[in-house]
């Protein structure tokens, strides 16, 4: 496979309006820089590029806009760009919420747009491509939690308004970093890595801190993430947000400091992936990488208490009886990344990995659009911030995760449609570990 990439600051002027907590949060310093990060993959039929921007979300309107700009620049079709978004709350306002919609940046996105178009044309005319081999891997990194606290008559406590719950916090909470490996081909024996995408769920509050951090311009833990990575392998890293909507770190709003050691812990289990990966090629190199992407829409009635109110939809959805919701998948190799349209919580994203038609599936956060938080169908009984926030009744919760999986097996199919990757149904893989070839067979009968 083939991959290009690129890197681009996008950091606003300080004194900027950011998206945090209030619609009137003004900068006054900056903490880290906020990148948008581009990866071009091409298997010699069909080409993807996956791009990942420190923001908070994108509107609908937008994201097919640049969808289309990159897609007609680089002449491939509009569904197989994936724009994802890290989500941090140090950004610049990019999304109209519901009843703001007057505190959109438009000079901001414009500059977005530009920047956007420089970096599409700079692969485009790009001579070179490196010729890579791709690994995956998957490791629980225990810093996260969830913020929801669900008590004995099922009615849920919101942790960061209800601070003294947070010592019964144990909840559902997805512990994945799922990882993506990119090596030179043409350096196969050495262990340095060009490029890493790491994707893990929790939303960037960690240096969200009360007082200077909620007005600091900050990447938050994805920024200390990709830093580390670099400094320490050399490669280039992109961070994909996953389903966190009910996710927050272990040191949620504590501060820089917070942020940089969670940026660290998750970058440490980069490194133990390479180590494990790179020691046991023959479980983690991708055999037949190839790259594919779709999309696939439902359509879901908007409750009704959202229907003709300004403060809980934004004005393009009033007077709708119902809303389109898009799952848009990409796949690297044997890795699918799940596009979702808006902040799904954690067990929706985990019904999908556990349905997924591919070896792994990530979920990348807002990719389609941001329809605000998305719950399993109980959540609207127990309550809560995101089940307030949620748009549509709790039962069509359940047809977004289907028509995810589907989609899932479909692009698997359009991908492999003669089985040329062996399916989890076939006798080669009935059994969960597969057996060293140092064991002896009276090990491997065990």
């Amino acid at each position: 496979m083939k991959i290009s990439w690129f890197e681009r600051d996008i950091t606003p002027a300080v004194g900027t309006k950011i998206s945090g907590y209030g619609m009137e949060d003004v900068s006054f310093s900056r903490w880290s820089a906020l990148l948008m990060t581009g990866l071009l993959a091409d298997d010699g039929e069909r080409k993807v590029l996956l791009i990942s921007f420190d923001l908070q979300c994108l509107d609908v309107e937008y994201i097919r806009k640049f969808r289309k700009l990159c897609g007609d620049m680089l002449e491939m079709p509009p569904e197989s760009v994936m724009l994802t978004f890290t989500h941090t709350h140090g950004g610049p306002q990019t999304n109209c919420e519901a009843g703001y919609t007057d505190h959109l940046n438009i000079p901001y996105l414009e500059f977005l747009e530009q920047a956007l178009t420089g970096e599409c044309r700079k692969l485009r005319d790009a001579g070179q491509k490196l010729e890579s081999n791709l690994f995956f891997y998957s490791i629980s990194v225990d810093e996260n939690l969830n913020r929801r606290v669900v008590a004995a008559d099922n009615f849920a406590a919101f942790l960061p308004h209800r601070a003294e719950f947070r010592p019964r916090a144990d909840g559902f909470a997805d512990k994945e970093l799922g990882i993506v490996m990119f090596f030179p081909a043409e350096k196969s024996k050495e262990r340095f890595p060009a490029y890493v995408i790491g994707n893990y769920a929790a939303h960037p509050l960690a240096s969200h801190s009360f007082g200077t951090g909620a007005r600091r311009i900050s990447a938050d833990y994805p920024g200390a993430f990709r830093d580390y990575v670099t400094n320490e392998t050399g490669a280039n890293c992109m961070f994909v947000s996953g389903a966190c909507g009910d996710m927050i770190p272990r040191k949620d709003e504590l501060g820089s400091e917070a942020a940089k050691q969670m940026g660290v812990a998750l970058g440490e289990g980069v490194l133990r992936a390479l180590i494990d990966a790179t020691r046991n090629p023959e479980r983690f190199m991708m055999k037949n990488p190839k790259v594919g992407a779709l999309c696939r829409s439902l359509r879901v009635p908007l409750r009704p208490c959202c229907r003709d109110n300004a403060s809980r939809i934004p004005d393009r959805d009033l007077g709708k009886q119902e809303i389109e919701l898009e799952i848009q998948c990409l796949s690297l190799g044997e890795v699918c990344f799940v596009g979702v349209p808006g902040e799904w919580c954690a067990e929706l994203g985990a019904e999908v990995k556990w349905h997924s038609a591919f070896r792994k599936a990530f979920i990348a956060f807002g990719a389609t659009a941001y329809q605000d938080y998305m719950c399993p169908g109980n959540f609207l009984l127990q309550g809560g911030y995101e089940a307030y926030k949620q748009h549509f009744p709790g039962r069509y919760s359940i047809d977004m995760v289907k028509t995810a999986a589907d989609a899932v097996y479909e692009l698997k199919a359009q991908l492999f449609p003669s089985g040329e990757v062996p399916d989890p149904d076939t006798k080669v893989n009935q059994f969960a570990l597969r057996v060293s070839p140092t064991e002896s067979a009276d090990e491997a009968k065990h």
